[in-house]
């Protein structure tokens, strides 16, 4: 089928046939698994996937594409929602359905909603299995990085206090028609059962993260003024005159824990 990309969905349809076979391999996917795909494009995976499950639903904002799939799959094999990912209600579709299991979530993401989707995804992570997906490399890369690191930000610690990360493998940009300027990559990410560090007010944890990572360069007392003082940072045991960008997600829980006992509530 010929089709011409629109640049307003960031669209990028991948063709490599290996690459959707090792993406195929690294699902490890069950017959009756509940799979939701983001963005199925011209169904370069929503064949392959169909092959290893009993049914498929998919999410497609384009008009003409959903009604591409609708002809070449059958209601019984597809549930197709025609519209935009980011105001789907993944919880409610859950307890529509009435499941006993958890979402399994695999897409390719276009680059400009790759960051809002990863976001609004993670508010439903506790009825999520898990996550693969495929986006810039550079993306994957920040949401895997350490402290210390230049990709480290808000990104990587907003996914990782949700989510285990797991960079899976790099995808050429020949491997999408149109050829895309950045190379992408594969990443899984596993839902927490338990999170390791858990924050007492998810709120004060985001608005905080921001914060600090907008003054990155700056030191702890200055970013985290006026709400720390060196006394604080002392209660801590925390050098107050390093920066943000070197703090770990279990230290940053710390404070945000410590600010919302201590403080007063946002």
């Amino acid at each position: 089928m010929s089709w011409a990309p629109r640049k307003r969905f960031g669209q990028n349809f991948l063709h490599d046939t290996d690459i959707i076979q090792d993406i195929i391999q690294v699902l490890h996917l069950k017959h009756a698994d509940e799979v939701i795909e983001i963005g199925p494009g011209q169904g370069a995976l929503t064949g392959p996937l169909l092959q290893h499950l009993s049914h498929l639903t998919v999410i497609e904002i384009d008009r003409d594409l959903a009604d591409f799939l609708k002809q070449q799959y059958s209601a019984s094999q597809l549930t197709l929602f025609q519209e935009d990912v980011l105001k789907f209600d993944f919880r409610q579709y859950f307890k529509q359905k009435g499941l006993r299991q958890n979402l399994r979530i695999i897409g390719n993401l276009p680059y400009n909603i790759s960051t809002p989707c990863l976001f609004h995804l993670l508010e439903s992570c506790d009825i999520i299995q898990d996550m693969h997906f495929m986006l810039q490399k550079e993306v994957v890369e920040r949401l895997a990085a350490l402290p210390g690191s230049k990709e480290y930000g808000r990104l990587s610690i907003m996914v990782q206090y949700y989510c285990k990360v797991e960079p899976v493998f790099s995808v050429p940009k020949e491997a999408f028609s149109p050829v895309p300027k950045v190379e992408s990559a594969v990443v899984r990410l596993i839902p927490h059962q338990t999170k390791p560090y858990p924050v007492l007010d998810m709120k004060l944890f985001q608005s905080l993260t921001t914060q600090i990572f907008s003054k990155r360069r700056k030191t702890l007392l200055n970013a985290f003024k006026p709400l720390l003082t060196l006394q604080d940072f002392e209660a801590l045991n925390l050098d107050s005159t390093l920066r943000p960008e070197v703090l770990s997600l279990e230290t940053l829980v710390k404070i945000t824990n410590y600010i919302y006992q201590n403080k007063g509530r946002d």
